[in-house]
């Protein structure tokens, strides 16, 4: 797992007020705090961490090693190492996680799966979120 002195650095920032359509790969460490129509996923096996915004909203997959959400995502999100949801966050769609942490707050729609090793155990339904 990451530790603030081994956590790689977030070396790309979409701004809020862009809006992107299209699938995005990124190196190391990002920063989402707009609009974005497609996947976002890091481009290979080194240690990545994404950071979503209270502004974002994603329409599509979300995979890291480290995820950390304020903003809304409408897709699958798999945090393969540790999922951080603050209050702000909400997702709706299936969530598979190495270790979690949901903020008072936070809400999903959809099954919470964890990572264990390479086994996984079933899933666990949630409630819908309100609209």
């Amino acid at each position: 797992m990451f530790n603030k002195k081994k956590q790689p650095p977030l070396k790309s920032l979409i701004a809020q007020g862009a809006r992107v359509v299209g699938d995005i790969f990124f190196v190391e460490g990002m920063r989402v705090e707009c609009s974005i129509q497609g996947n976002v996923c890091p481009v290979d096996n080194n240690p990545s961490i994404l950071v979503i915004a209270e502004s974002a909203v994603i329409t599509g997959a979300v995979s890291a090693d480290h995820i950390i959400i304020n903003g809304t995502i409408k897709g699958s999100v798999s945090a393969r190492l540790m999922l951080e949801l603050q209050p702000n966050a909400r997702i709706e769609g299936d969530v598979e996680y190495g270790a979690l942490e949901m903020h008072q707050g936070a809400l999903i729609a959809g099954r919470l799966t964890p990572i264990l090793g390479s086994e996984k155990v079933p899933a666990f339904a949630t409630a819908e979120i309100p609209s």
